[in-house]
């Protein structure tokens, strides 16, 4: 997944079943363009060929990913399939794809009302 850490707003996502670097060469070809582009220490993130004119920091512990890894924890609340203590999990590809989509369009959803109406903050379930 990738984040807008200004608005919070997901703005890419792809399941894979392995982190390669072609599969993640072609995530990050994706994404939309910006000026700083932060990731954890996993080692083909420093091979892959970020968008030029554009910053690529890699996060000493979690001080520039922790709106994603907020967002990771809301991902394995909200998704029974993803809970690491339980027995469900996906066994097809696709229907892991589409929940994690349906997640996002919902979290977005809820993350654009936030910031259209400040007072909605603390007290607006994700799934509304």
């Amino acid at each position: 997944m990738a984040v807008a850490r200004d608005t919070r707003l997901v703005v890419g996502c792809c399941v894979m079943k392995e982190r390669s670097w072609r599969a993640m060469q072609e995530f990050v070809d994706r994404l939309p363009s910006a000026q700083r582009y932060c990731s954890d220490q996993l080692a083909v993130y420093q091979e892959l060929i970020w968008p030029p004119n554009s910053e690529h920091v890699v996060s000493i512990g979690k001080e520039e990913t922790y709106t994603i890894e907020s967002l990771n924890a809301d991902l394995r609340t909200y998704l029974g399939r993803l809970k690491r203590r339980s027995r469900c999990f996906s066994r097809c590809w696709q229907a892991l794809a589409r929940a994690i989509r349906m997640f996002v369009w919902h979290y977005n959803r809820r993350r654009r009302l936030i910031l259209a109406h400040p007072k909605y903050r603390n007290g607006l379930p994700l799934c509304f």
